[in-house]
């Protein structure tokens, strides 16, 4: 079975040496493996919901996809494209916002931390949240729905918005009686190397230690290695390598021949401005070529532009069938004679209720109780133990309302729902006891 694997840029910026080593390097290895089927998106409708200068999201598209393009992704065997380009997105999210309960998007990570920064700050709760920020996980479903991405490479703290996703699969397949979007899976890598920066934590624009990839040329390049901080230890003193965050970025690009002359060369007391010198001439190395080919694509905006539409066409043609069988799935079919109502007995809707265990990104674990239809009716707040996750859950279903008062939950529904719920949980356990006994 081909193996497809989604991944979306958010176009707000331009990317630095730690993207590289850390997303771009990787996925394009990654996209050259056999058996896989990748999919590569410029995240613009995204990007809207954190910018608001066009020009700046209008640089950032033509920038990044660029950089892409000139770090080796093959669009012979990917399919890349524009967010914006696939008018299918926007009207897949809102049949999928449609089935998607609020008390879900309540608990949406970065919803929750801006409602709890405006706290802290003595604002409303929701002051300045956009519908774009509350409702980005619908949004990022439809992005990987519509492709039945089957894996996502994410984030440790995008994991949360995977599970939704797959939340609002099981709910549209249950609503409506189909199989039509696979359950999705975020594939996080704990080895993935996270480029230190000029001071020693992790690179990222925003503490300003980034080493840039393209922009400002050679001389840009050069001059941010100048800046990494290093010991004060002299040339001819032997250096500390251990936990050097010069050599983590030498180790990102060099051979393991190349690792092992470095440390040596270095507790040999080779000076930290020649050592500085030679990691500038092992990245050169790699990204030089890459930056002439970045160059001549800015050059010519044209090339990209061509080959985004050609990436654009390719996923439409997966996109166009897929929305129209979601459209007939809720029922927005091409008019046709409607057949003659046939009356029979109506069988009994099931209402067992299920329980979902699971742990979040946060470290935490949690359950929530489902009804048949897949709507929320419990949600537990975070545990520390999975165990205590586990007896909460057996002792609701073994007293029902009874443990409600001292369940660390919040109810998602009304007692009208949600009390016999908990009756059919507590008589299932009666009978299955009395089966055994």
């Amino acid at each position: 079975m081909t193996l497809r694997v989604l991944t979306g840029i958010t176009t707000t910026g331009t990317l630095h040496l730690g993207n590289y080593v850390g997303a771009v390097r990787r996925a394009i290895a990654a996209s050259r493996e056999p058996g896989a089927e990748s999919f590569f998106f410029m995240a613009d409708y995204h990007a809207l919901i954190k910018c608001d200068e066009p020009a700046r999201i209008e640089a950032s598209r033509l920038q990044i996809a660029a950089t892409w393009l000139a770090a080796g992704l093959d669009t012979s065997r990917v399919v890349f494209y524009r967010q914006s380009d696939i008018p299918e997105i926007p009207e897949l999210t809102w049949l999928l916002t449609c089935v998607t309960s609020k008390g879900q998007m309540n608990r949406a990570h970065a919803y929750k931390a801006s409602v709890d920064a405006n706290v802290a700050a003595g604002e409303d709760p929701d002051a300045g949240i956009t519908m774009g920020l509350y409702s980005y996980p619908i949004l990022m479903a439809a992005d990987i729905l519509m492709f039945n991405a089957h894996r996502v490479p994410v984030g440790k703290d995008q994991v949360q918005h995977i599970e939704m996703a797959r939340d609002v699969a099981q709910r549209f397949n249950h609503t409506f009686k189909t199989e039509l979007f696979t359950l999705p899976d975020a594939s996080v890598d704990e080895e993935m190397e996270l480029l230190p920066g000029l001071d020693g934590r992790k690179m990222s624009k925003s503490y300003d230690n980034s080493i840039p990839l393209f922009e400002g040329g050679e001389k840009a390049l050069r001059e941010a290695i100048s800046k990494i901080v290093t010991d004060s230890r002299l040339p001819g003193e032997p250096k500390e390598t251990e936990g050097s965050h010069l050599v983590q970025i030498y180790d990102a690009f060099a051979t393991p021949e190349q690792r092992k002359a470095f440390r040596a060369a270095l507790q040999a007391g080779l000076a930290w401005g020649e050592a500085k010198d030679q990691l500038f001439a092992l990245i050169n190395a790699e990204i030089g070529p890459m930056r002439a080919k970045y160059e001549a694509l800015m050059a010519n905006p044209e090339k990209i532009e061509e080959i985004l539409m050609e990436g654009a066409a390719k996923a439409r043609a997966i996109a166009g069938p897929l929305l129209a069988q979601a459209r007939e799935a809720v029922g927005l079919r091409r008019f046709k004679a409607l057949a003659a109502p046939v009356v029979q007995a109506v069988k009994a809707k099931s209402t067992a209720p299920a329980f979902k265990q699971y742990r979040e990104a946060d470290g935490l674990f949690y359950f929530k109780l489902l009804a048949a239809d897949g709507t929320l009716l419990l949600q537990s707040t975070g545990l520390s133990q999975g165990k205590e996750a586990g007896q909460w859950v057996a002792r609701l279903k073994r007293e029902g309302a009874a443990a409600l008062g001292e369940a660390p939950v919040a109810r998602e529904t009304g007692d009208d729902v949600l009390l016999p719920a908990l009756e059919a949980l507590v008589a299932a356990e009666l009978e299955a006891a009395a089966a055994k006994g």
